[in-house]
């Protein structure tokens, strides 16, 4: 079968070696693409280190809320008893770091500022990842309709593309804020608060986010759409759902899971630079960015409150990153093979 461009070739595969210790003979065993591409990211040290964090991450975000519903964490609850003195900070060395409290307390509440940050990150991840959903399901079917119609369609979606791209993304995020939230709650319903926010961050994150997918995607369905497997469908009466999801989607996983990779920690920064602002998730909700802008009054009296939500953002944001890199180091099929 023929590959798409950015995936392993099973014509040019690695091959193992092995010889047999009885009589010499040497016997060859080829490896599918999948085993390629697993044993090139077994041999980059850097990449694995950053799937282990990615996975770490992504299972604070899963029990962040079982924990919290257990009793076990809780970010919403302070101690006043924690905090005293001018400005109200934290008793005790480094932010009232104790085994109680691994990063120390909230200036002025008292509340755990570990249990806070996980919280956040749970925030986090659940807009960066609908977001990045919403933009791959958008931009992976529009680029599949793009490039196999050809046309005045074609004409049609890529230039909505390039509308798209000439906004400004952080300064739109920052002038619909006040109408769309305003809508979200009168007209859809949501609820006030941190519900109608996120859902906010997650439309316009994605709506901006799905032109990048859709034009890879429209490179990638240009070169295959011609290949001898699309016509053979073709000659027999395929039809074009059949084409697009059945012939053509199946060889664009490497490229949609290698951006997807890129824009999640994208789509992370933005949402907590718009807590930064302002203008993202507002307290008691906990997010990263929400927490990172309440911190900054504090970072000269009491750095650690500073310094540990900006340091698990930047891993945060820094390992997805590595991981997408590694991702597409190996499925590159023009990489060097050992």
């Amino acid at each position: 079968m023929t590959m798409a461009p950015g995936q392993p070739d099973e014509a040019h595969a690695q091959v193992d070696v092995e010889t047999s210790a009885t009589d010499g003979a040497v016997a060859i065993k080829g490896r599918t693409p999948w085993q390629i591409v697993r044993s090139r990211i077994r041999r980059d040290k850097v990449t694995m280190v950053a799937l282990g964090i990615c996975i770490v991450f992504a299972l604070i975000g899963i029990l962040s809320p079982i924990l919290t519903s257990l009793g076990l964490i809780d970010p919403y609850k302070g101690d006043i008893k924690l905090v005293q003195g001018v400005g109200s900070l934290p008793t005790g060395a480094l932010g009232g770091i104790s085994g109680s409290h691994w990063f120390g307390v909230e200036p002025g509440t008292g509340r755990d500022l570990f249990s806070r940050i996980m919280a956040g990150i749970t925030t986090s991840l659940i807009v960066a990842v609908l977001a990045t959903l919403f933009s791959i399901l958008v931009g992976t079917i529009l680029g599949l309709i793009s490039g196999f119609a050809g046309g005045w369609l074609d004409w049609l979606i890529s230039r909505t593309m390039d509308l798209v791209l000439s906004f400004p993304q952080t300064l739109m995020l920052l002038s619909l804020s006040t109408v769309l939230l305003g809508a979200m709650t009168d007209v859809l319903g949501f609820p006030p608060g941190a519900p109608a926010t996120i859902a906010y961050l997650v439309l316009v994150l994605g709506f901006f986010g799905w032109p990048f997918f859709a034009r890879i995607i429209r490179g990638q369905v240009l070169s295959l759409r011609e290949r001898e497997f699309v016509e053979a469908a073709r000659s027999l009466g395929a039809k074009r759902g059949r084409l697009y999801f059945k012939e053509l989607l199946p060889h664009l996983w490497a490229p949609i899971l290698v951006y997807a990779t890129l824009i999640l920690p994208q789509n992370i920064a933005a949402e907590a630079s718009l807590g930064f602002l302002g203008v993202g998730i507002q307290a008691p909700t906990p997010s990263l960015g929400s927490i990172l802008n309440d911190s900054v009054v504090y970072a000269n009296p009491d750095p650690a409150y500073f310094i540990f939500p900006g340091l698990m953002l930047s891993i945060l944001v820094l390992s997805f990153n590595l991981l997408g890199d590694g991702l597409r180091d190996a499925l590159d099929p023009k990489t060097g093979r050992s």
